[in-house]
């Protein structure tokens, strides 16, 4: 049997997860990684993209996020992220309309490319995660 560590997943919004995990997931902004048991201390920003927790009864959670921030020190890892969402709880027709959305907003208002870009991203993120 693997072992467990404690694990927290914290928004603005509040808590999405607390509990003991055998490994985690995570797109770090130098690249994905994963913490297992007695991984070495580490504090990692985060860029859009998928975080995997395997929960110590061996089932998995895949959540969107949208950056933020990770740490892991003494077998627990606490992940503090701008947004996240359960992959269970993603609309896959919204995230479509947002998408076809955001993109004529990018045609017509090319002076927000940046922030439109952005939004672009994160509805990508979504879908993929979804999948």
């Amino acid at each position: 049997m693997s072992k467990t560590f404690h694990a927290q997943l914290l928004t603005p919004n509040g808590s999405l997860f607390d509990g003991e995990i055998i490994g985690m997931k995570v797109p770090g902004s130098a690249g994905n990684f994963e913490m297992l048991y007695n991984h070495a201390p580490i504090v990692s920003t985060l860029t859009i993209g998928k975080v995997e927790i395997q929960k110590a009864d061996d089932t998995t959670l895949s959540y969107a996020v949208s950056g933020g921030f990770v740490e892991m020190n003494d077998n627990q890892v606490t992940l503090l992220a701008e947004d996240a969402v359960e992959s269970a709880d993603i609309d896959a027709d919204e995230v479509r309309k947002t998408l076809t959305e955001a993109r004529v907003r990018l045609k017509e208002n090319p002076k927000d490319r940046e922030k439109i870009q952005n939004e672009i991203e994160k509805a990508k993120n979504l879908k993929k995660v979804a999948e």
